[in-house]
């Protein structure tokens, strides 16, 4: 089944001081949480997990610089200038400290914007992705599935131009648990989004910006993150792995690991990681009204 956003969320187009049109849809009351997506997909993959939160929080769901229904500038794809453009649509929708929950190069935007706007982050979660530079990222890219961080580039384009669900199908299949998720529909409606024009062309800019993010990575890492953080692995994906790269940026971290999980995991195990993130996120209900905060 397709997936979408709950129908009561409204619908702007940002504009970001560092010249991108970020497409956001948001609703419900309470504490605020933004939802950052990763890449093969849009924010539209967050509807499980919207649905649960939309009940006690106020949501807000961008689609990322260069995906879905933002814009696709030429540049401005390293993640230090996306969690700006995140900045931009928090404060232009008026709000201010937020959660964060993000999932595959959305994690990697989240860092930066706790690393660049640390008091404006209540709490952040992480699921199934490295950070480039961070321990243990030079053994992570060793391995040959991987091989897409490194494909991009006029020749990758002209390669997957008109090819475009062969070349997602890929992505969805070796890092999936279950070879039936994600499903037809979910695949058929993002390889529409990036078979756009242009489309292909941003996605990989993504993973081009990887080394000035690696950089900028090293200079974030000196100052620890003192929010409570979640890092969340599929098991037969990123495991427990993530929680050991959250620990050389973040003080406070706590580890889950989805059983039987691969990386898709709104996908592939969407009550579970709904209840991880939901259990997680709660003490902000608390903070919020004025009681205790771990």
């Amino acid at each position: 089944m397709r997936p979408s956003l709950p129908s009561t969320f409204q619908a702007r187009t940002v504009t970001s001081p560092e010249g991108a049109d970020i497409f956001v849809r948001s609703g419900g009351s309470g504490p605020v949480v933004v939802l950052l997506h990763g890449y093969a997909e849009t924010s539209d993959s967050w509807a499980p997990l919207a649905a649960e939160l939309v009940k006690t929080y106020t949501v807000v769901a961008p689609d990322l610089r260069g995906i879905g229904r933002s814009s696709r500038p030429e540049g401005g794809y390293d993640k230090k200038t996306q969690a700006a453009d995140i900045r931009a649509v928090v404060t232009a929708l008026g709000y201010d400290r937020t959660s964060v929950v993000s999932h595959d190069i959305g994690i990697m935007v989240a860092y930066a914007y706790a690393a660049l706007y640390p008091d404006k982050v209540e709490r952040l979660v992480v699921m199934d992705a490295p950070l480039p530079g961070v321990a243990p990222w030079d053994e992570i890219v060793q391995n040959p599935a991987l091989w897409h961080f490194s494909f991009h580039g006029p020749d990758a384009e002209r390669l997957v131009e008109g090819r475009e669900r062969i070349y997602l199908d890929r992505i969805w299949n070796d890092f999936s648990g279950d070879p039936n998720k994600p499903d037809e529909d979910t695949r058929a409606h993002y390889a529409a989004q990036y078979a756009q024009p242009g489309a292909m062309r941003a996605g990989f800019a993504q993973f081009t910006a990887f080394a000035k993010d690696a950089e900028d990575n090293k200079v974030f890492q000196q100052t620890k993150l003192r929010m409570p953080v979640l890092a969340v692995g599929g098991e037969k994906s990123f495991g427990a792995t993530e929680a050991a790269v959250m620990r050389n940026v973040a003080v406070n971290v706590r580890e889950a690991v989805v059983p039987g999980a691969g990386h898709w995991l709104m996908e592939e195990s969407p009550a579970l990681t709904v209840a991880l993130i939901q259990d997680f996120l709660k003490d902000q209900i608390v903070a919020a009204s004025g009681g205790p905060r771990p």
